[in-house]
């Protein structure tokens, strides 16, 4: 420690302005240096505090989020294929259909960057504010399926239908049981009334998903909440993986292009 002394450095830490402490010395020879004014240097201090907080909160959504990976709508390669509607996908970017409680439907064939771009809006989302979750569907119900077994269903219902948004991966992928298509219902359903965003992706079409409930009356109120409030994106293409082959430039070996 340098210029702070004990006295400041007790008082930051109890009214919780511990992040000031990182910066203060810099800007402590800035203003000796004539470059802050007073009430410069207070400002410039609480810009420092405020973007500390910003950078930590952020962090943390994050990490509640569970992403497979890092991704951006920029680092997305849509040259790969012209059939990609990219004007659509980027007009998503700008969260309005989260703002509205609205829930969007990624469908094509394995490998065109279903994942990606449902995980890249995720990650706009949370630096936007909001809570996301990440989870592959069949997770999501197992995790369900379990709170029938340890009479914590009720709990495990209300931690997915907390967060902002949820994002549901390899959605209709299977057929469902019974039980399962019941507790996908009573999700969907729950975060409906909450007015609270959705993102499904899925290798089928959604017309195609009806046949996976072996209850028609529990698929075609499930299914109406879900396809008919919601904006769907149809990707089609040459699968994106090629391009993300190790030893390729700008490849990664854990891209995530579902």
């Amino acid at each position: 420690m340098t210029v702070v002394d004990t006295a400041l450095h007790d008082s930051l830490r109890a009214l919780k302005l511990s992040g000031m402490l990182h910066t203060l010395d810099a800007r402590l020879a800035q203003a000796q240096a004539g470059e802050l004014g007073h009430l410069d240097f207070l400002q410039v201090l609480c810009h420092d505090e405020i973007t500390r907080r910003d950078t930590m909160s952020i962090q943390r959504r994050l990490r509640r989020a569970r992403f497979e990976q890092a991704t951006t709508l920029e680092e997305f390669d849509f040259h790969t294929s012209p059939k990609l509607p990219a004007a659509q996908i980027r007009d998503l970017a700008a969260l309005r259909w989260l703002q509205a409680g609205e829930s969007v439907v990624l469908h094509g064939p394995v490998g065109v960057g279903k994942t990606h771009v449902a995980q890249a809006l995720g990650h706009l989302a949370v630096r936007r504010g909001a809570d996301v979750r990440f989870l592959k569907t069949s997770r999501a119900l197992a995790d369900l399926a379990g709170g029938h077994a340890d009479r914590t269903w009720p709990r495990r219902l209300a931690e997915l239908t907390r967060p902002a948004l949820l994002i549901l991966d390899d959605f209709a992928m299977r057929e469902l049981t019974a039980q399962q298509a019941d507790d996908l219902y009573e999700l969907i359903s729950e975060r409906a009334q909450a007015g609270r965003s959705l993102i499904a992706t899925s290798n089928r079409s959604p017309a195609d998903w009806y046949p996976l409930f072996p209850n028609p009356v529990v698929a075609e109120s499930l299914l109406d909440r879900l396809i008919n409030t919601s904006h769907q994106v149809f990707m089609n293409g040459p699968s994106y993986r090629p391009n993300k082959r190790p030893g390729r430039p700008g490849s990664t070996t854990t891209q995530t292009t579902k």
